[in-house]
């Protein structure tokens, strides 16, 4: 059984990700990131408040010492909500919309990683305090994909990525687009997770093909949705870099780049490339 978010509350955010995340909760895509504009966390689930949980999470220097767990009633399953400082309390009932609290930024995060709410959903009979076993989540949403040929100019710059300007929104704000798996004529969906930083990928709207390709190039193989990367490096103008976090927008876009030694600044101009691992070579 999969939980399907449906559009009006998937459009209370500017992002979503099933895929983009190094944790086993997000594993065939059992859960999904939601990223809200702002400092605060409007609930994507209404029900009962079941119980608040703080929680130590890994130390980085950039991020705070303490994550939460905020489980919710649905009715029909539990929903596990992370990286909320929570205003609400066990007994409380939330509807969409409703503040949960303070966004968190955690030690689970990447550097590059912004703000959000990671949602995942249990069976009212299973233990709601695990991760693992969750229920595959769906999107009642159309995801445009967005061809790029992977050529862009730097858009917007933090310390450890940059947004590129490539490819663009063609109406921001009222539909949610992707970069396009351009496998097959590049009408075989849209790429989603870190590639290749994190072990798999997904692709979501997927149209029968079993190949991930991005700006000409095969970068993995579809079992169903969920990806698993081939042997790679991504360079910016013939430099290796992280990766690229690959998303669905709505409002802003543009391919993010990551990494903590990128070394570009606002108005370059970049190409970027994929380059497969000799062993991947040998055996095409």
């Amino acid at each position: 059984m999969a939980v399907t978010i449906p559009r009006d509350v998937l459009f209370q955010y500017y992002r979503f990700s099933l895929y983009n995340s190094p944790f086993d909760a997000h594993d065939e895509g059992c859960a999904i990131d939601l990223y809200p504009d702002g400092e605060r966390a409007p609930s994507p689930v209404a029900g009962e408040v079941l119980d608040t949980k703080t929680v130590r999470a890994p130390p980085k220097a950039y991020a705070a010492e303490h994550d939460h767990l905020i489980l919710v009633d649905t009715g029909d399953t539990v929903a596990r909500l992370l990286h909320v400082d929570p205003a609400v309390e066990p007994g409380e009932t939330v509807t969409v919309g409703d503040d949960l609290g303070e966004l968190v930024r955690a030690g689970f995060f990447a550097p590059w990683v912004p703000n959000h709410i990671h949602l995942g959903f249990r069976a009212p009979d299973t233990n709601p305090y695990r991760a693992s076993g969750s229920l595959p989540v769906d999107v009642a949403v159309d995801v445009t994909p967005l061809s790029w040929d992977g050529t862009g100019t730097v858009a917007e710059a933090g310390e450890t990525w940059v947004r590129l300007d490539e490819p663009a929104h063609p109406t921001p704000g009222e539909s949610f687009v992707g970069i396009a798996n351009d496998a097959d004529g590049g009408d075989s969906g849209v790429l989603d997770g870190g590639l290749p930083h994190y072990s798999g990928g997904g692709l979501l709207d997927r149209d029968g093909t079993d190949a991930a390709a991005l700006a000409g190039q095969r970068v993995g193989t579809a079992d169903g949705r969920t990806v698993a990367w081939d042997g790679l490096t991504v360079l910016a103008n013939g430099e290796p870099i992280t990766g690229i976090a690959l998303f669905c927008g709505r409002e802003r876009f543009g391919a993010k780049l990551v990494g903590e030694d990128i070394d570009l600044s606002v108005g370059d101009e970049v190409r970027v490339t994929v380059e497969r691992a000799a062993a991947c070579d040998n055996s095409a």
